[in-house]
């Protein structure tokens, strides 16, 4: 199944490679093109317009398409967590809660998806994320979404093996003053079994502050 989607992948490429080829030579037809940079494609070479390379696309489809060594880091985290969620509100103490983590990978090895439950504002809490790698792009990318909302949000962001960190950047919908904020995510691996999340928001005067940290263990 997998050769016959590469297959069908390069012949797509190929056939708009020639549909191209003819809109570019037509100068009067008012077709213009717009060139992705290399470095927006990461190490992999971008082809240019109207010149499709189509073996290197096939190459390109199939290191996008298979898991690599970063998907089997995320493979590492597959099992059941336990631990403690601390939530901070300016000038409340500190809630703290009982959380819980099922997380598994999906789509042939591509993608680990999570599932979190907890407690928030005496509320039953329960948050799903789907993690990837980009292979191209040469990224970490997130999705998450919960019962506290109705928006989805993006992260992206890259690992750091000297201090065991994923760090992770997005955008986050703020209903109190019904705009888009920053936030930043920051997930400490101490070992193969414990792991710290932080997470920090940007609030309207500009300045960062932390809003939650989850510290789970790995439940055997």
């Amino acid at each position: 199944m997998k050769h016959q989607l590469l297959a069908l992948c390069a012949g797509t490429l190929f056939f708009v490679a020639c549909n191209n080829d003819k809109k570019g030579d037509d100068s009067k037809g008012g077709v213009r093109s717009e060139t992705v940079s290399a470095s927006d494609k990461g190490d992999i070479k971008a082809p240019e317009p109207g010149n499709m390379d189509t073996t290197g696309a096939a190459q390109r489809w199939a290191t996008y398409m298979t898991p690599g060594d970063m998907q089997k880091w995320l493979a590492k985290g597959a099992g059941t967590w336990e631990g403690e969620v601390h939530s901070y509100m300016p000038g409340a103490p500190v809630d703290t809660q009982k959380g819980k983590e099922v997380t598994r990978m999906s789509m042939n090895g591509l993608y680990q998806e999570s599932d979190f439950s907890s407690t928030m504002m005496g509320q039953p809490f329960m948050g799903r994320s789907t993690m990837g790698y980009d292979n191209i792009r040469n990224v970490f990318v997130s999705t998450w979404i919960d019962n506290m909302g109705s928006g989805i949000i993006l992260m992206e962001g890259t690992y750091d093996a000297a201090t065991k960190t994923l760090n992770m950047k997005g955008k986050q919908t703020d209903p109190t003053y019904g705009t888009q904020t920053d936030m930043r995510q920051e997930t400490i691996f101490t070992d193969d079994d414990n792991y710290t999340m932080n997470m920090y928001n940007t609030g309207p005067d500009g300045k960062e502050m932390k809003v939650m940290d989850v510290m789970l263990k790995r439940k055997k």
